[in-house]
């Protein structure tokens, strides 16, 4: 037995360790618990020097003293400020206004409005929470399926996990050892392409199922001219006039990639609202306007989430701010939100303030508990088995990939993805590099992987958070006066599957096409340094000719 325990000490810590946490223990006392009793153990066996103990002050320090991590708590308290001023509200109900009678019209808004609260917050519980208290009610009103409107609110809370400023992106870079920057940059597309994908599976439903995802009727859509016409046309009119300006702007600028984007929209929004504020002030002197209601109201909902999202992102990738000074920037930027819009009180502050405060202890205990298990671990060469385990695979690159994902995945079912990212990754990311695989795009795979960790039933807790503000029972609707039935626990789990599906599927493809993640890589000036020839030549400076040394006579001796 001893010889056995001695022989695959690692393996057996690392079983030991999905025990505990399958038996319920907290993920950071169970970390710290494992490694000591494992480090005790090795000690008396004789695989483990008592010298390394001597280095778990210096990388608990390491993490009190990790300026990355800050990044979290000013996120998190952005989100939850965001939530409660009413920003998700005014998207939901201009957004749907804005589709009106088109089928899946609503289901698209909250697509929609997810990634821009993604892109705004980097919270889920605050995307999944907001939405499901305002949309899921008007969803049910009007008709739409139980599962197909559960799962498109959930999937859509769950891209704040992958759209930067993401928490999991920065807890991901930190384990890996790169730049949050860089990271939110490979993330960017990803993100992106996934709502759209969420968006392609509504439209299939849509001419699949047209009753599972009805349009508004006629008399639900407001925003309407004198004349009955809904003002799409002035809309669009302004649309293109202030991308096609953005472009001319933005054309001979030296920025590319997400960069170019976020800067190209940031002044095409700059100029839409310019206009919109210019069509007000004519309106209330004269009566005349340039632009329709619809037009003015989507501007100016849309004119606070892009702000911010420029705000935060739009300064981290022009190398204006870090990612710790970005989020600093959106919190202030949350708080001058929510104070124009006069919900600014001192209770929301406070509550804010709790929950961030509860969520930032509860990610810094579980690294201080990956670490003490991880210095364990490598102490008694479990980093080796790991990485001879990995490097062996058949299949490359690619066949590294397959099988870590498909171990991610499944591990998800059981741990959220802060547990995962502190135990899991900094385990791979050694086998990773040395099979050539770049660190950011492998990060952003398992981002969009973990991101399954919040929609796998039935312990996802993206739908702990819509289960716990959708209604259970049958109730009155406020507005049509009709019994509606509750939502039932089975319902939300059925509806999470097809996304949890496509999350799989954006994986893969994530894998396949890598340039949607390097393009990182191609912001600076596109030279190959290992293609430079450097040639110094020294200026001549004329050496003057001072002759020959002076004769030195020996001494004489007397």
């Amino acid at each position: 037995m001893t010889t056995l325990l001695i022989h695959y000490m690692a393996p057996i810590m690392f079983a030991s360790l999905v025990v505990v946490l399958l038996l319920g223990y907290p993920a950071a006392f169970s970390l710290a618990a494992v490694g000591l009793i494992y480090a005790l153990l090795g000690i008396e066996l004789g695989l483990f020097q008592p010298d390394f103990l001597q280095a778990l002050p210096e990388r608990i320090y390491g993490v009190m003293n990790n300026d990355v991590l800050l990044a979290i708590p000013f996120f998190t308290f952005m989100g939850l400020i965001l939530e409660r001023s009413g920003m998700a509200e005014d998207l939901l109900d201009t957004i749907g206004q804005l589709f009106g009678t088109v089928r899946g019209g609503l289901a698209y808004a909250v697509i929609f409005v997810g990634a821009l609260l993604a892109a705004t917050t980097g919270v889920v519980a605050a995307s999944v929470i907001s939405m499901g208290l305002i949309s899921l009610p008007i969803m049910l009103r009007y008709g739409y399926d139980r599962r197909v409107a559960t799962g498109v609110i959930a999937a859509s809370g769950t891209l704040a996990q992958i759209i930067p400023p993401s928490l999991v992106l920065i807890v991901m870079a930190d384990q890996l050892g790169r730049s949050v920057g860089d990271m939110y940059e490979g993330a960017f597309i990803p993100g992106i392409v996934l709502a759209g994908l969420y968006a392609v599976y509504v439209f299939f439903v849509t001419i699949f199922f047209p009753k599972a995802a009805p349009g508004l009727p006629v008399e639900a859509v407001g925003f309407r001219e004198p004349n009955g016409n809904r003002g799409l046309t002035s809309l669009a009119i302004l649309t293109a006039v202030s991308a096609v300006f953005a472009w001319f702007v933005m054309r001979n600028s030296e920025t590319h990639g997400a960069d170019f984007v976020v800067l190209t929209m940031f002044v095409g929004i700059v100029f839409a609202f310019v206009v919109a504020v210019i069509n007000w002030v004519i309106s209330h002197m004269t009566g005349f306007r340039l632009l329709s209601l619809m037009a003015q109201q989507v501007t100016f909902a849309m004119v606070p989430p892009l702000f911010l999202i420029f705000l935060v992102l739009g300064t981290i990738f022009i190398g204006l701010a870090t990612p710790t000074e970005g989020g600093a920037m959106g919190a202030t930027g949350a708080l001058l939100l929510a104070f124009f819009k006069r919900r600014l009180t001192w209770n929301i502050v406070k509550q804010a303030t709790e929950a961030t405060a509860k969520l930032s202890s509860f990610v810094v205990f579980i690294l201080l508990g990956a670490r003490t298990f991880s210095l364990t671990f490598y102490g008694v060469d479990g980093h080796r088995w790991v990485e001879d385990l990995l490097i062996s695979l058949p299949g490359g690159q690619i066949g590294f990939l397959i099988f870590v994902n498909t171990f991610v995945f499944f591990l998800a079912f059981f741990l959220d993805f802060f547990e995962i990212a502190f135990i899991v990754i900094p385990l791979l990311a050694g086998p990773a590099e040395k099979l050539g695989i770049d660190l950011i795009w492998f990060g952003v795979i398992l981002g969009v992987n973990m991101q399954t960790s919040f929609m796998h039933p039935p312990f996802g807790f993206a739908l702990f958070y819509l289960r716990s503000v959708a209604p259970k029972e049958s109730y009155i609707d406020r507005v049509t006066g009709k019994r509606t039935d509750g939502v039932t626990t089975g319902q939300i789990y059925w509806g999470a599957i097809p996304f949890v599906a496509i999350q799989v599927i954006m994986v893969a493809l994530v894998i396949f096409f890598p340039a949607m993640v390097m393009h990182y890589k191609g912001l600076g000036t596109g030279i190959d340094p290992n293609k430079v020839k450097i040639e110094i030549q020294l200026p001549d400076i004329g050496v003057p000719d001072i002759g020959p040394p002076p004769a030195i006579e020996p001494p004489k001796i007397q």
